[in-house]
């Protein structure tokens, strides 16, 4: 077999049930096709996991990878993907988290590893210099993530950066759905309860020793100076600059006081944010770092000033230590609850990460759950006498608690914001923000973003897709100028944001690197791949395997029952706003429209959403169609 450059060149394959452990060599076609991380997640996943195979079952997969850019000098390139059947919405999840454990991984001598099986005690996988073995975890049994990975490090006797740990916490170990894996901390993939997957299985833990098989790259010197560009094009764009000194700290701030109606306020009910300049300013990246005594904590090779650990220095919560919340952590326990305090705000977002479960959807889970105390619906008997009310962030602290063990009303919450205004009735389910097929969006108010509520229902991945490039120029369509902002009636832009750059983010999750320092530049991403692995790829390639990924997701979905009625919102998610930017404005007089329009560009049938035999064949996924249409 000809040498493969800029991948380790295997795969690990974990079955929990027997404990047994195999390598498998990884061939340049499959290399090529794939690319890595969600590439080769949606390959597997769709191989191994037929219909029938529930989410909490033995043979679901859970697949971890990163890529041929993973552990280069290219910024945030500890990334990797975890691909798995989620238990929100009985679908594909493709998540991704940061930190260290992509680039280890990858110098333990794997480009990823596939998890089958289920083991009879809690076990944790350890891997180092090529070699791993299962251990037991029955130590490691209810404690948080952050004691999960300190434990497992002194075990071994190696220090912060001597390992990477990819855990869950108690919220994972109680089959929460919406319980996550985190990794390094604060570093987490989130989405479709990948962490109640890795709960089913038994599995507290990844421990990834930072090895030496580093990954033989063609070019070394160009995929640095690409490397450069990267970082270069962020200094030099002031939107970027921004993230670059503040990571998303500014979020919460900056749109209150433009009033867009992009932050989430109170479960949906307002669009507006109405606080005091005096307030809207503690959530604010000065501030925040002018308060909370930040230490550096960057990810690997990045060279942005984004993550951090802090303290708080003052108040009811002096001496708490933590890790930097990003926005969407900030909005789920800030306005989205009505609460106005910024420490307990970052506090809230710890603890949720602690326990180990997604921020978002915990946002959107205590919003529907103040929403129905304030309206009646839940009464103080059915909160154990907790006072649900907007700003009380003492009792969603307490809630947050009980989501993790599964305690009284945190039982009914832990289901997630679709089955747990099921199992509320009443009114709850006319409250709650989740896509029809169960999963929820990120922490924005995407009433006021049209563009990404539509991405977001038609995703087939459990979060957004993405409808965006860095240079659209890039991929042929230089005119078509992607926005995040306003959209009335444009809804032919609208559309064509959201199938000409569909898979450009899905292509950049195959490479192990990080949205943030690499802005989905499809043009130096190729170059990248192209030093380090001595292809002549393309930007025009690159936007193939993406859409590959997301045709073989959806066929999967369908697989698993997803239908073109589940691509649409809740009716709170898809309500016309009361006030604020948007006021009067809905997109839903149109859903069935663009939806329809999304399907015809996509290449599906515009009825049911099936993506089309010429569609299929045309991304080399033939084998796929007599599932879907019963015929060669």
């Amino acid at each position: 077999m000809a040498k493969l450059y800029g991948y380790a060149g295997k795969l690990l394959r974990v079955d929990l049930s027997s404990g047994k452990i195999t390598e498998e060599a990884l061939d340049e076609k499959t290399a090529r096709k794939w690319v890595g991380g969600t590439g080769f997640g949606a390959k597997y996943l769709y191989d191994e996991v037929p219909a029938g195979v529930a989410w909490s079952d033995a043979d679901n997969r859970l697949i971890m990878a990163s890529g041929p850019l993973g552990g280069t000098t290219i910024g945030g390139s500890g990334t990797f993907s975890v691909v798995t059947k989620g238990p929100l919405s009985n679908g594909a999840v493709a998540t991704q988290s940061n930190g260290f454990f992509g680039a280890y991984m990858r110098f333990s001598g794997y480009d990823g590893i596939i998890i089958q099986g289920k083991a009879k005690d809690w076990v944790y996988l350890y891997i180092a210099n090529g070699k791993a073995e299962l251990k037991s975890a029955a130590h490691l049994a209810g404690k948080d993530t952050w004691e999960t990975g300190d434990l497992i490090k002194k075990e071994f006797g190696v220090g912060e950066r001597g390992m990477a740990v990819a855990s869950i916490g108690p919220a994972g170990e109680n089959l929460v759905k919406f319980a996550s894996i985190f990794v390094d901390k604060g570093h987490t993939a989130s989405h479709n309860g990948v962490g109640a997957v890795m709960g089913a299985k038994k599995l507290k833990a990844v421990a990834v020793a930072r090895g030496r098989a580093i990954p033989e790259l063609v070019d070394k010197d160009k995929l640095s100076s690409v490397a450069d560009e990267l970082h270069q094009n962020i200094l030099n764009n002031p939107a970027s600059y921004a993230s670059y000194q503040y990571g998303t700290l500014n979020s919460i701030h900056d749109r209150t006081v433009a009033k867009d109606g992009i932050v989430p306020v109170k479960n949906y009910t307002t669009s507006v944010f109405d606080v005091s300049t005096e307030i809207a300013e503690t959530f604010w990246g000065p501030y925040i770092r002018g308060h909370f005594d930040p230490v550096p904590s960057p990810c690997w090779a990045c060279r942005m000033h984004h993550c951090h650990m802090m303290k708080v220095t003052e108040g009811e919560y002096k001496g708490y230590e933590g890790e930097e919340p990003e926005y969407e952590c900030f909005a789920a326990f800030g306005p989205m609850i009505g609460n106005t305090d910024v420490k307990a705000a970052f506090v809230l977002s710890n603890e949720v990460d602690k326990l180990g479960m997604d921020c978002n959807e915990m946002g959107w889970v205590l919003g529907l759950a103040i929403e129905c105390y304030e309206k009646g619906v839940l009464k103080p008997g059915d909160t154990a006498g907790l006072d649900l009310k907007w700003g009380n962030y003492k009792a969603a602290l307490e809630l947050i608690y009980k989501i993790a063990r599964r305690e009284g009303l945190g039982d009914v919450l832990a289901e997630g914001a679709m089955r747990a205004a099921q199992k509320i009735g009443g009114e709850a389910p006319n409250f709650a923000i989740h896509t029809m097929k169960g999963d929820t969006p990120r922490g924005h108010d995407h009433r006021n973003r049209w563009a990404q509520i539509l991405d977001t229902c038609v995703s087939q991945m459990s979060t957004d897709e993405g409808y965006s490039v860095g240079n659209s120029a890039d991929v042929g369509a230089p005119d078509l100028k992607p926005t995040i902002g306003l959209n009335y009636n444009n809804f032919d832009d609208l559309l064509k944001w959201n199938v000409k750059f569909k898979g450009g983010a899905q292509f950049e999750d195959c490479l192990g690197v990080c949205r943030f320092t690499c802005r989905t530049d499809m043009k130096l991403l190729t170059q990248a791949i192209s030093a380090a692995t001595g292809w002549d790829f393309s930007a025009e390639e690159g936007m193939e395997v993406g859409r590959r990924i997301v045709n073989l997701f959806r066929a999967f979905n369908m697989r698993c029952g997803h239908t073109a009625a589940m691509d649409r919102p809740s009716p709170r998610y898809g309500s016309t706003p009361v006030d604020g930017p948007s006021k009067g404005y809905t997109i839903m007089a149109r859903w069935n429209e663009i939806r329809g329009g999304y399907y015809e560009g996509m290449g599906w049938d515009k009825k049911t959403g099936k993506p089309l035999p010429e569609t299929l064949k045309k991304y080399g996924l033939d084998y796929a169609i007599p599932e879907l249409w019963g015929k060669k």
